[in-house]
């Protein structure tokens, strides 16, 4: 696990600035504190800071093949690298180590740009071919791993793990515009993070999941190109039984897989079924205890740490608990800087607590992460089962003005029972299916957006909505199921988006690698060929994988009511933050920017504090644009002298 980061010279073979490259590499320093190394040749450089996993001995980056004509730096792990030194040492490669990255560079030489579709794994990697004159990067198929990327008016690209690497080029050589998108600004505040391949900044994008971006010198910037997506068949004939074996199977084999380590490794265990069922897992294929960490709350609805002490019982494991106090909101800052961009998951606050705790134990940690998209886990996936269900009891001519109306007029009832609260529902009618799931995950709908932005804004936007997102990869889900459908939407959007990103930012500013058995590719296309009446039975999520884990999981854990990993957002605006709210969202710099409506800031802090709605998911995106304002786009330089000024770049 590293951060990587370079400068590619696409029209000729200018010098790179050692200094400047430096910079880059160094910004990133937390994600690999073991090592850092720079690789320069004329119109070329590759920066890599290491955090050593596998090979520690000699698996060194930037790393070459054997006659240095072809430069490889990487992050993430293969997992079936050691099957795939056999398959090329028969092809007469030779490797001078046994690390994961050499495959790369072997793998190049004898596929090219197919190389990733034999690769098993989270990366993100970019090498350079001398011979071929080829810059190519690539980027995981779930987008575990990030990679951004700008290309510059004067032929200069540049890549790195993270967006400050990027800027850090800014601040040092000038060249990359701190223009804001508004379009980006549109989907923080539907999604609360900007979507793939967006950024905030105009001129810096994100490679998506499932692409490579092939450059050659003295041509033009292509758009990526895809090379892996999930095709829902659901045509699989199998019994229920068969299905659980073969997801045990298939389940144990990815975790099997992700043990491999030089360096202590260990588990999340929040007390759900999803890190539950690693752990077991794991317990099972290690020889000794597992290490596992989990995080606790002295508030005791958001607490599940005996639950999490449960499974470690029954699998006697190392379990290390921390709990944290419900106030814990001092991050806010840190995460803006953390995060580059804004982001607005609250729970990014306790990941980042028990990716601290972890590190203190291990270096690798697996987790459940992506067991939610994977087996059906979501309340909202039942939800819009439902609704999907009554909308086709109603021609759409008669549905849309019908429950478009109620919509509008049925007041909001946010103190009312979850049976009671019949104005999304009644909004969600009146949508397709695509538009009514963009609804249900938005924090801010679309009625709500168009009052917080002002004018100024809205002529900006030109138009555009957020929802366009959902619609661009509907259009490609080539499956009319209700739930492989919403399935797919999450895991193009709110896995890459909110989950990986969240995870990766917390565990790297640790220096801690965390590995997802649920999102391992093969499995999850198989599942993709199951029904989803295996899934999703009655009002019963993630059926599947409960019932096949019923013999190594006790009852209790697999079937009570998900709690979820969150902070009591509610009960810090109307307390301990109350006044920090009102001076950040109220305050100058939101103002100066001329986007938002001070009237509708002021109703949103004024009703949530009263107790008259809740708007703490609203409130919590504002605070966090703020601060990503002050400490991102407002941070002096740090070598140019000169802080960059805010524009928002026009469309």
């Amino acid at each position: 696990m590293c951060g990587i980061t370079g400068i590619f010279d696409t029209r000729g073979t200018r010098a790179v600035d050692r200094g400047v490259l430096q910079c880059m590499n160094d910004s990133q320093q937390h994600r690999g504190p073991d090592e850092g190394s720079l690789h320069l040749e004329p119109g070329v450089g590759l920066g890599h800071r290491r955090l050593s996993i596998i090979d520690i001995a000699t698996g060194q980056q930037p790393l070459f093949n054997e006659d240095h004509s072809v430069v490889v730096v990487f992050n993430g792990e293969i997992y079936n690298y050691r099957e795939l030194i056999s398959e090329l040492q028969a092809l007469g490669h030779v490797f001078r180590t046994q690390s994961d990255t050499e495959v790369i560079v072997h793998a190049w030489e004898s596929w090219g740009e197919d190389c990733v579709r034999r690769f098993r794994g989270m990366f993100a990697f970019a090498l350079w071919d001398r011979n071929r004159q080829t810059f190519f990067m690539a980027r995981d198929r779930l987008g575990v791993k990030p990679m951004y990327y700008a290309s510059l008016d004067d032929g200069t690209f540049l890549f790195g793990s993270e967006l400050k690497s990027l800027l850090a080029y800014s601040d040092a050589h000038g060249g990359l515009r701190r223009d804001i998108d508004p379009l980006a600004v549109e989907e923080y505040f539907a999604l609360g993070y900007v979507a793939e391949p967006r950024t905030i900044f105009r001129q810096a994008l994100k490679l998506p999941p499932g692409h490579t971006l092939t450059l050659r010198r003295g041509q033009p910037v292509p758009e990526p190109r895809e090379y892996w997506d999930l095709h829902f068949t659901l045509d699989r004939d199998i019994s229920a039984a068969e299905a659980q074996d073969e997801l045990l199977h298939r389940l144990r084999e990815a975790v099997s897989v992700r043990l491999m380590s030089e360096v202590p490794l260990g588990a999340f265990l929040s007390g759900g079924v999803d890190s539950s069922a690693v752990v077991a897992l794991m317990a099972g294929l290690s020889d000794g205890p597992v290490n596992t960490c989990a995080i606790g709350f002295d508030d005791p609805q958001f607490n599940e740490s005996a639950f999490a002490q449960t499974v470690a019982d029954r699998y006697q494991t190392n379990h290390r608990l921390e709990t944290v106090h419900s106030d814990d909101f001092d991050l806010i800052d840190q995460l803006a800087r953390l995060y580059d961009e804004p982001f607005a998951d609250s729970s990014a606050i306790p990941t980042y607590r028990v990716c601290q705790l972890a590190r203190q134990h291990v270096t690798v940690a697996l987790s459940g992460d992506g067991g939610d998209e994977a087996f059906g886990g979501y309340r909202r996936y039942r939800t819009h089962l439902t609704e999907e269900r009554r909308r086709a009891r109603l021609p759409a001519g008669l549905r849309e003005p019908l429950f478009g109306l109620l919509g509008r007029v049925y007041p909001k009832a946010d103190w009312a029972p979850r049976v009671l609260r019949a104005k999304t529902t009644f909004e969600g009618m009146a949508r397709t299916p695509v538009e009514a799931y963009f609804h249900q995950m938005s924090i801010l709908r679309g009625p709500a957006r168009s009052a917080l932005f002002s004018p100024r804004f809205h002529r900006e936007l030109a138009g555009y909505n957020a929802s366009e997102v959902f619609r661009r990869h509907a259009a490609r889900a080539g499956t009319d199921d209700p739930l492989a459908l919403v399935q797919y939407l999450d895991m193009k959007t709110y896995l890459v988006g909110d989950i990986n990103t969240k995870v990766d930012r917390a565990s790297m500013a640790h220096s801690l690698e965390v590995r997802e058995p649920m999102m391992d590719h093969p499995l999850l296309e198989w599942l993709a060929t199951l029904p989803s009446s295996l899934k999703i039975k009655g009002n019963e999520g993630k059926h599947l994988l409960k019932k096949a884990l019923e013999p190594h999981l006790p009852h209790d854990v697999l079937y009570r009511p998900k709690m979820g990993f969150a902070v009591p957002l509610a009960r810090w605006f109307r307390g301990p933050l109350k006044q920090r709210l009102r001076s950040a969202v109220l305050g100058e710099r939101l103002a100066n920017t001329g986007w938002f409506e001070r009237s509708e800031l002021e109703r949103l802090i004024d009703q949530h504090q009263a107790g008259r709605h809740d708007h703490s998911a609203a409130l919590w995106s504002l605070m966090m644009f703020e601060a990503f304002l002050r400490q991102v786009v407002d941070a002096p330089s740090s070598r140019a002298g000169n802080p960059p000024a805010l524009v928002v770049a026009p469309h």
